[in-house]
């Protein structure tokens, strides 16, 4: 994981390859927002640690607004490809190279695991919020990345409005910039 490129921290990595690997494996794990696979690959081998739920890795691999800014255009399928293969993860990721809306339409899976981490624009987050939380069943985690700082407010709203001041969510916790809770 560390030679994959993103901005996944150490101890955010473990958590997501813990909550996987509890995942009971009749439901799925769903990333909203892959990039290159860093995060994916955390999920992965913690469900194949554990009951080996798929992974469905949502991402049209063309980058966010932002991150186009900076580097231009952009195609990270091969180097997503690639880095799932190293990593021995090919036979449990489902990658959708599609956006969080086109995945969504006549999506029917029960989610366990919900990791959004796709565009950071508030209203896109939200989107990825409202058309993924209804699958989530009750008990299940959801989890949003870059949820802290002033730079990235899209998430860190999102995380306030609908997670802090909703009764549909408990064991609400942090690992670094990760917010978690639980769907009740």
């Amino acid at each position: 994981m560390e030679n994959v490129e993103g901005w996944l921290q150490e101890k955010e990595g473990e958590f997501l390859y813990r909550t996987a690997k509890n995942v009971s494996g009749e439901h799925a794990i769903v990333e909203i927002g892959s990039w290159k696979g860093k995060s994916t690959i955390c999920l992965a081998l913690g469900s194949k640690a554990g009951n080996k739920a798929k992974v469905y890795a949502v991402d049209p691999h063309t980058g966010s607004t932002e991150l186009k800014e900076i580097y231009g255009e952009i195609w990270t399928l091969e180097d997503f490809k690639s880095n799932i293969r190293s990593a021995g993860c090919k036979d449990i990721v489902v990658p959708i190279v599609k956006t969080s809306e086109e995945a969504a339409e006549g999506w029917n899976k029960p989610i366990e695991f919900l990791f959004i981490d796709g565009a950071h624009e508030y209203e896109l987050v939200k989107l990825d919020f409202e058309l993924w939380h209804p699958h989530l069943i009750k008990g299940g985690v959801i989890a949003f990345h870059d949820t802290t700082g002033d730079r990235l407010e899209g998430p860190k709203r999102v995380v306030e409005e609908f997670v802090f001041n909703s009764r549909n969510f408990r064991d609400i916790g942090f690992i670094d910039s990760i917010t978690f809770a639980t769907k009740v």
